[in-house]
């Protein structure tokens, strides 16, 4: 029997999804990707002739007959566009596997997803993902053992606390894991619904964050305040442009001479201390932003920044990422686990990996065909 099965999109996550899914011989793989090069990458059909690229955008009405053709669709493109992409597969009966999180418009398929008989399994990554497993793991042991959980969305001391984006990374503070380690914390999206899914109600502070090495969140907020994170076309961002003139244009600098720059960042950024600013302004250097270097332009300043990233922070063969959990308590009975993920020597990084690949959209779809994905209520 052949599995006729659609991803959409070619990014990190893609590829060792792909690999996964092609050990199967009875799979037949569709890459979709707005830019055929980059399926084509991760098709690598001259190798594998069990996978196949073309080009095709999310937000092209074409999507509900590609959608249409297969067994299933896995979607890894951004999360705002799984909605249409399962109102289309609930339309074609097709099942659906994400590595993201439910969003509202999401959830309000529901019903429609049950009445039309599919499968639309979602959070199957990282994070969401593992998390999700350990998390029910610790809390089911806990309440096995008589324990009461009252584990650290934002709950805090039973009122629901918020923090807007633009603040997100204000709010990273020091978090201790484990010694030799410099990480630092901050609240991940919404997590109040997870309160009832992980069924500990007797929890009055409640969070899900995530895990940064220190500074990481401090440069991440300097690019929102300096505007680098903007997805939207910029008509005078063209080939040719360097990083200083680019910069020179976000901050409305009279110059793009590198201390007429930095003067401006130490206007548009806040820093908690002089060494934070040290740290932001050594990030900065080291991204190139203040250098009359050419600019890999790609339409907006996200695609910009995000495709200067992906060059500087590839993998050498031999180096290797961690991925790394913890459930930090404060109960009647104590089970910290720390479990981590270190990635083979010149391998997918970790995130990607194990993003890609088990328990993943690729491990997902191919529990679904073999039937070992139940719903709840069976």
């Amino acid at each position: 029997m052949t599995n006729k099965i659609l991803v959409l999109g070619s990014g990190m996550v893609a590829k060792p999804c792909v690999d996964y899914l092609l050990r199967n011989p009875g799979n037949e793989l569709t890459i979709a990707s707005r830019t055929l090069s980059t399926a084509q990458n991760v098709a690598n059909s001259s190798e594998r002739p069990s996978a196949t690229a073309i080009q095709l955008d999310v937000e092209s009405p074409e999507l509900g007959c590609a959608i249409a053709e297969h067994d299933l669709v896995i979607s890894l493109v951004p999360f705002v566009y799984h909605a249409e992409v399962i109102r289309l597969a609930i339309k074609g009966k097709i099942n659906v596997v994400t590595t993201s999180y439910i969003s509202p418009a999401m959830k309000d398929l529901h019903d429609a997803a049950v009445e039309a008989g599919i499968t639309v399994l979602n959070e199957v990554g990282v994070d969401p993902g593992v998390d999700h497993l350990y998390a029910v793991k610790a809390i089911g042991e806990i309440h096995e053992k008589g324990g009461k959980y009252n584990s650290a969305t934002f709950l805090r001391d039973s009122e629901e606390v918020y923090i807007p984006n633009k603040d997100l990374m204000a709010a990273a503070t020091r978090y201790h894991v484990k010694d030799g380690y410099s990480f630092v914390a901050y609240p991940n999206r919404n997590s109040l619904p997870f309160q009832e899914l992980y069924r500990i109600p007797e929890a009055r502070t409640f969070v899900r964050g995530s895990l940064r090495y220190e500074g990481n969140p401090a440069l991440v907020k300097a690019l929102v305040d300096l505007g680098w994170l903007d997805a939207t076309e910029k008509p005078w961002l063209k080939p040719g442009i360097t990083w200083s003139q680019i910069q020179q244009n976000v901050a409305g600098a009279a110059s793009g001479i590198a201390t007429e720059l930095i003067s401006k960042v130490d206007k548009l950024c806040s820093f908690r201390s002089p060494t934070e600013r040290e740290q932001v302004i050594t990030g900065l250097r080291w991204m190139g932003i203040f250098s009359d270097d050419q600019a890999p332009v790609r339409g907006t300043l996200l695609d910009t920044i995000s495709a200067r990233l992906h060059d500087l922070c590839r993998f050498e063969p031999g180096e290797r990422d961690l991925v790394v959990l913890q459930h930090n308590t404060a109960k009647e009975m104590a089970i910290l686990p720390w479990p981590s993920w270190l990635g083979p020597p010149a391998a997918s990084p970790p995130k990607w990996s194990s993003t890609g690949i088990p328990p993943s959209p690729s491990l997902a779809s191919s529990a679904l065909y073999r039937g070992h994905l139940q719903s709840p209520s069976d």
